[in-house]
């Protein structure tokens, strides 16, 4: 058989030479000193990462506004040294609170402009939940010049031009107004650009928050339009019922071009579920902002009765503690004082992810955010995961 010849290609050619390379790199690395050329912080890439995604941000409140008993705004700034990390309008921050020997983490909505972040301020408004846990005690405890954790702007529930439609039509109920006021002084000030119809629910009208500051920029900012909808009584000026399809239509733009944003209570999710598919959207233009998991999640025939035994795996070490079938497992581990790396609480982000060793769990298919890859080898998000037997998990 007579040789055969190959010829080689630019490409091989730069192989061949890159192999026959290899020894003489591999005698000016053995050359080279051990020191460290650079840290790796001073790296102006590494430099911007740390600012935008800080491990933890030390804070301190600055002002508090009472708007009544239950609802509160927090004015937090910097005890020094690093900025305030940037944001986009509609995220929220998470913060980790120890309370008695619990240790929880709650996500709250910023309400502030991305701009504050720049002069040190962000601000967040807090509504007491009925039977909540965290929400009663912050609005209890929390004090002017008292100092705080927060995480790292984190959330999906922001405009992006690229997906979006030049309009947005939001739907807020309750305090899920904060991103929107967000959205409102953003636009205002130049940081975001787009249109933002926001239809802004409540029961009277004694419960719209933040009504005249909303009201002014929508004055002096063609961009911004409010519409009231008041659910109970009736006041001139104001739209009555809920807010639904035929209410969405009323606002839209002519030339039908919209996305939908909403952001409220589970009751305003389950009509809008309802409503919206009437719109004939493409789902890419509609955004639910999550706050937790659905209460209505315990109601399931899945969930099983009584406590069952919650075997933790950390770095090695196995302990057994409790969980109750009709609370999360995060609720659990979070009552167990485990420090858990938590988020957003509503299966959205993947921080609490952990690989589920043993046991059966039920998880709501409506919050199941997994990736497939995750649902297969069998990890889970503890926080919209209730154990349905004895379980143990893996906690990274």
């Amino acid at each position: 058989m007579k040789n055969k010849i190959i010829p080689i290609t630019s490409k091989g050619k730069d192989f061949v030479n890159t192999v026959k390379m290899i020894p003489d790199r591999l005698v000016d690395v053995k050359k080279s000193s051990k020191e460290q050329a650079m840290n790796p912080e001073l790296f102006n890439v590494n430099r911007v990462a740390a600012a935008l995604h800080p491990k933890e941000q030390k804070l301190v409140i600055r002002k508090i506004v009472e708007h009544s008993a239950d609802v509160k705004s927090y004015y937090l700034t910097w005890t020094g040294g690093q900025a305030l990390a940037y944001f986009r309008a509609g995220q929220y921050l998470s913060f980790p609170i120890k309370i008695g020997d619990s240790v929880v983490t709650r996500a709250y909505s910023l309400a502030s402009s991305p701009a504050k972040a720049l002069v040190g301020e962000y601000h967040i408004m807090i509504k007491r939940v009925p039977d909540g846990f965290a929400s009663g005690y912050i609005l209890d405890n929390w004090k002017v010049g008292d100092k705080i954790t927060a995480y790292a702007p984190e959330g999906c529930f922001t405009y992006e031009p690229l997906r979006d439609a030049p309009t947005v039509i939001g739907v807020a109920g309750g305090s899920g107004i904060t991103p929107f006021l967000s959205m409102a002084r953003a636009i205002d000030d130049g940081s975001e650009d787009f249109n933002l119809t926001l239809l802004y629910g409540a029961k009277t009208k004694d419960e719209l928050v933040f009504k005249d500051e909303l009201d002014a920029i929508a004055e002096r900012n063609e961009k911004v339009k409010v519409v009231y909808v008041l659910s109970e009584g009736k006041s001139r000026g104001f739209e009555r019922g809920f807010i639904g399809a035929d209410l969405i239509k009323k606002y839209a733009p002519e030339d039908g071009k919209y996305s939908i944003f909403a952001c409220g209570p589970e009751g305003m999710y389950k009509f809008l579920g309802q409503e919206i598919p009437k719109l004939g959207l493409e789902r890419k233009f509609v955004r639910m902002e999550m706050f937790g998991v659905s209460k209505s999640a315990v109601l399931s025939d899945a969930i099983k009765e009584g406590e069952f035994k919650m075997t933790v795996v950390y770095r090695g070490d196995k302990t057994e503690y409790v969980c109750n079938g009709k609370e999360t497992i995060l609720t659990a581990l979070e009552r167990a004082a485990v420090k858990v790396a938590v988020r957003c609480r509503s299966g959205e982000c993947g921080f609490c992810r952990s690989k589920l060793v043993s046991g059966t769990v039920y998880i709501p298919e409506s919050i199941d955010r997994r990736r497939m890859a995750d649902a297969q080898f069998g990890y889970i998000h503890p926080c919209c995961t209730y154990p349905t037997s004895d379980i143990e998990i893996k906690i990274d």
